[in-house]
C-alpha cells in the first residue's frame, strides 16, 4: 500500500508558483518597483506605494486570468518551501505519507500583512486551508488522486481564475482559508520618547505624564507657534520629570528635567523678544521671531546685498542666490548639500548652480550635478568669492606665491652647495698633491 503510494507521489510534478514584489526604489525617494518571478515580466517603477500595490494587485490578477485552471495531477509547491503541514523531511518516508495532503489541487494566493508581495502557487485545499491568510483563486476539475475518497463534483465556474475573499461556494470541496491571527499590543503611552510605566507610582504622577505627553504632540500639530504655551508646557514637565527621578532613582530623568527648565527659558526670552519685553511694558514690539535684537540688521544687509549683487535675473535665481549668501555670509564660504536645493522646489537647479558657476558669482571644487547628489555626511563646500574678505584673500595669494615653486625644475640650490657635496676624485700615483 505504501509503495502504491510512493509511486503515485513520484508521477506527480511540482506544483506552479509565481510572486509579485513590491520594493522601494532606494533611500529618500517614495517611488517603489514592481518585480514578478515570471520571466518575461518587465520590472515596473510607480511614483508612491499606494499606486504600487494597485499595479500590483492587477499584475497578479492579469496572470490569474491568463493562467490555465490548477492541474489536478500536481503536487504541492509549499512543500518545496518548508510548509508546516507536511515534514521537515522531504525524502521518500515523508513523501509515502498522503494523508497529510487532501482535497482537490488549488490555485491559492498569499499576501503579507504589510502589502510587500504576493505570492501564487498550486496546492491542495488542506495546504490552502492550514496556510493563514490563503486565498483561492480558482480549483482543479477533478481531485487529486491523494485519497482514496471518491471524487467530490466541482462547482460550475470553479476553474475560471478569481479572487476568493471570502469562503468557496458550497459543493468545492475546498476548505476556508484560516485568517490570520491578528496580534494585539496593549497601547503605551510616550513623553519624549520614553515609555511611561503602567505601574508608575503615584497615579497621579502618571497622569501628568501621559497628559502631557498628549499636549506636546497636540502642539506639535499647530500651524502657529505660540511660545508662551511652550514655555509653560516645558515648566510642568520639567517638574514632573523631577519628582519621576525621585520616585525611580533614574539619573537620565533628573537630566530630563535640567533640559526642560533651559527650553522653558530660551522659549519664554524668545516669547519676550517677540512681544516687546516683559508683559506689561511700552517697549516695541518685534514682528520676527528672532533669538536676537542685532538678527534684523543682519537679515536686512542679507537682503540688500543680494537685490544689489544678484548675477542672474529671475525668482528662483533671486532666491537660490539668497540661500548662497545666508550660507556664506560669515567668510565667503560654507558647506551645502543636495537636500538644501531640493528643498527650494526651484524648477532646474542644476542649471541655476551651472549659470553661477559659469559667470564667476559661485566656486565649487565639483560639478553642479555632484552638488545635488551630495549628503550630509559629505557635504561640498561652497565659495563665493565676493564674500570672501580681502585679507584672506591676500593671505592666500601670499602662502600660494611662497609654497609655489621657482622654476619648473623646482627650488634652486647655491653652486656653492652642489660642489661641496661633489666627490672629489682621488690624486693620481706621483702626484706631489
Amino acid at each position: 500500500m505504501t509503495q502504491a503510494a510512493v509511486s503515485e507521489l513520484d508521477e506527480r510534478v511540482l506544483g506552479r508558483r509565481w510572486t509579485v514584489r513590491l520594493d522601494a526604489v532606494g533611500r529618500g525617494s517614495a517611488a517603489v518597483r514592481i518585480s514578478c518571478s515570471r520571466p518575461a515580466c518587465a520590472e515596473q517603477r510607480l511614483p508612491s506605494a499606494a499606486a504600487g500595490r494597485a499595479a500590483a494587485v492587477t499584475h497578479l490578477k492579469a496572470h490569474l486570468r491568463a493562467a490555465p485552471a490548477p492541474r489536478p495531477g500536481a503536487y504541492c509547491a509549499c512543500r518545496a518551501d518548508g510548509c508546516h503541514t507536511h515534514l521537515p523531511d522531504t525524502g521518500r518516508h515523508a513523501r509515502a505519507e498522503p494523508w497529510r495532503c487532501g482535497g482537490p489541487v488549488v490555485l491559492a494566493v498569499i499576501t503579507d500583512r504589510e502589502g510587500r508581495w504576493w505570492k501564487a502557487m498550486e496546492c491542495c485545499s488542506r495546504c490552502a486551508a492550514a496556510t493563514p491568510g490563503a486565498k483561492t483563486a480558482a480549483t482543479s476539475q477533478a481531485p487529486g488522486p491523494q485519497t482514496g475518497e471518491p471524487p467530490t463534483p466541482v462547482a460550475p465556474g470553479a476553474g475560471t481564475p478569481q479572487f476568493s475573499d471570502r469562503q468557496a461556494a458550497a459543493g468545492t470541496g475546498v476548505p476556508a482559508p484560516r485568517s490570520a491571527p491578528v496580534r494585539r499590543r496593549p497601547p503605551q503611552s510616550k513623553i519624549a520618547q520614553r515609555v511611561i510605566p503602567h505601574d508608575l507610582r503615584p497615579v497621579a504622577l502618571r497622569d501628568e505624564l501621559v497628559e502631557l505627553g498628549d499636549l506636546f504632540r497636540a502642539y506639535q500639530q499647530r500651524t502657529e507657534p505660540d511660545l508662551k504655551l511652550l514655555a509653560d508646557l516645558h515648566e510642568r514637565k520639567a517638574q514632573a520629570f523631577t519628582t519621576w527621578a525621585d520616585v525611580s532613582g533614574i539619573t537620565s530623568l533628573r537630566l530630563e528635567a535640567r533640559r526642560a527648565e533651559q527650553a522653558a527659558t530660551a522659549a519664554r526670552f524668545q516669547h519676550q523678544q517677540r512681544t516687546g519685553g516683559i508683559a506689561g511694558s511700552d517697549g516695541p514690539a518685534v514682528s520676527r521671531l528672532l533669538t536676537a535684537p542685532t538678527q534684523g540688521d543682519h537679515a536686512r544687509s542679507v537682503l540688500a546685498y543680494v537685490a544689489d549683487h544678484s548675477p542672474l535675473p529671475g525668482s528662483e535665481a533671486r532666491l537660490l542666490t539668497l540661500m548662497l549668501t545666508l550660507r556664506t555670509a560669515r567668510r565667503g564660504t560654507g558647506n551645502l548639500v543636495g537636500q538644501d536645493l531640493n528643498a527650494l522646489g526651484l524648477t532646474d537647479p542644476e542649471d541655476l548652480v551651472e549659470k553661477l558657476t559659469g559667470c564667476g558669482w559661485l566656486t565649487l571644487p565639483s560639478t553642479a550635478g555632484d552638488l545635488l547628489a551630495s549628503r550630509p555626511e559629505n557635504p561640498t563646500p561652497i565659495t563665493i568669492p565676493s564674500l570672501v574678505p580681502r585679507e584672506a584673500m591676500r593671505a592666500r595669494s601670499r602662502s600660494a606665491r611662497r609654497c609655489g615653486p621657482s622654476s619648473p625644475a623646482g627650488p634652486r640650490r647655491s653652486s656653492r652647495t652642489r660642489s661641496s657635496a661633489r666627490p672629489r676624485p682621488p690624486p693620481a700615483r706621483g702626484s706631489s698633491r
